[in-house]
């Protein structure tokens, strides 16, 4: 993990933490004694991708410092169904404690991590690398994101922050292309910043202005045909990267890929995904 997603891991943690025990766990705590101790393991129920196996580790040791991992699957592997990915040993109350939150984090990053190898799996043999959104779930931007680079994704920008995304309704309000541009030069001339400036193009005629004005990193083919995005791709010519984005699905990935863009975003890799199935089971 990246030192400056800890923050954001541990606050996440904590939250899930407050919702789901509140003032105690009075299910374990009415029929388990407090020092009982005993031994779990983490069974996958279906084929995949790993992921979450550091976060788990981090929500054991946030309810009890002396749990006690045993991990034999590390995050990023292919799993089948019946594969143990870790023992946990500790107080029983710790454990029962544990497990909806693991299970809850790790069966959706698994979902995001597998969804993403399948289209990475898809563009195989082309320069085209799959870059994740922003369409992510509230407070779990940090994992969605972590889990797509486990699935052999890259991701997009983390946030509004770290890059600046001139899109469709930046560049009307700001009066077009040159004029959006332009002002990201100001802005961030002014501030002593360097961050990456891309543009998104609706048309053939906004990748002539994108390139026209300069300064540009990165040009966006937002909802261009494989026709379009062929021709555009021809036109840039390596001048900058393109990403192509919208209207892109499994279906027509490997087409879009096949065109020599450099980047596919796809919204779909952290918003629409199934966690995969898993749980934490009793063992000797």
């Amino acid at each position: 993990m990246k030192p400056e997603y800890k923050p954001f891991v541990d606050e996440l943690i904590e939250l899930a933490v407050k919702e789901d025990i509140g003032d105690g766990d009075h299910t374990s705590l009415c029929c388990i004694p407090p020092q009982e101790r005993g031994r779990m393991k983490l069974l996958v129920k279906a084929e995949g991708v790993l992921a979450g196996v550091e976060i788990a580790e981090m929500v054991l040791r946030r309810l009890d410092p002396q749990m006690k991992m045993e991990r034999l699957l590390d995050d990023g592997a292919r799993v089948r169904k019946g594969d143990i990915a870790f023992y946990v040993e500790g107080r029983l109350l710790s454990l029962l404690q544990a497990e909806r939150i693991l299970l809850n984090i790790m069966q959706r990053m698994s979902g995001v991590a597998t969804q993403t190898a399948e289209y990475v799996k898809l563009v195989k043999g082309t320069r085209c690398r799959i870059l994740d959104t922003r369409k992510t779930t509230p407070g779990m931007r940090v994992l969605e994101k972590m889990a797509v680079r486990l699935g052999g994704g890259d991701n997009h920008r983390m946030g509004l922050f770290d890059m600046i995304l001139l899109k469709d309704n930046h560049i009307d309000f700001a009066g077009g292309i040159t004029a959006a541009v332009n002002g990201a030069h100001e802005y961030l001339r002014a501030r002593g910043k360097r961050i990456p400036i891309e543009v998104e193009c609706r048309s053939l005629a906004d990748v002539r202005e994108a390139l026209a004005v300069g300064g540009v990193d990165r040009i966006m083919l937002d909802n261009f045909s494989v026709e379009r995005t062929r021709e555009a791709v021809e036109f840039i010519a390596g001048r900058v990267e393109v990403e192509s984005s919208g209207g892109i699905t499994s279906a027509n990935l490997r087409e879009y890929a096949a065109c020599g863009v450099d980047f596919i975003s796809v919204g779909a890799l952290t918003h629409q995904i199934k966690s995969l199935d898993m749980s934490l089971k009793a063992c000797e």
